[in-house]
């Protein structure tokens, strides 16, 4: 077997969720969830799991995406609160920024860390983990 180079980020990347929810407003995008975390956001949220599905979802491109406000941030963000479903938020939202289309370079990186004031800063993730977390969703 060739033997694979190891990535550019080989030693790590800092981050840490500092909350500022700039990943959960702005520019319209899709938030895509799973049975499974629709029925634990469904429960976070009181609501029957149908309820929530009808109010909270619609289906696109073949898989099911949260909807968002108007201005197309996130219909659970609060400027005020934060995430208000942040313990149980999707795996999407958990793995940020190690998402396979931040980490293709380090330029990509550099934008990343130039709209997400939490990459590049605190905790050092290693390697084995933004792999781990690539791995759970690709984006």
């Amino acid at each position: 077997m060739p033997a694979v180079d190891p990535p550019w980020y080989q030693d790590g990347l800092r981050f840490t969720c500092t909350q500022c929810g700039k990943c959960c407003t702005g520019a319209p995008g899709f938030v895509w969830v799973t049975d499974d975390e629709i029925d634990k956001l469904a429960a976070a949220r009181g609501m029957k799991r149908s309820e929530f599905v009808a109010v909270h979802t619609y289906k696109t491109r073949g898989k099911v995406s949260l909807r968002e406000r108007a201005n197309g941030d996130c219909v659970f963000y609060d400027a005020d609160r934060g995430c208000t479903v942040y313990a149980v938020r999707p795996m999407q939202c958990r793995t940020w920024p190690f998402w396979d289309s931040n980490l293709t370079t380090p330029e990509r990186w550099a934008e990343t860390e130039a709209i997400c004031p939490g990459s590049g800063d605190g905790d050092l993730i290693p390697v084995e983990e933004i792999t781990r977390r690539m791995k759970a969703i690709k984006m």
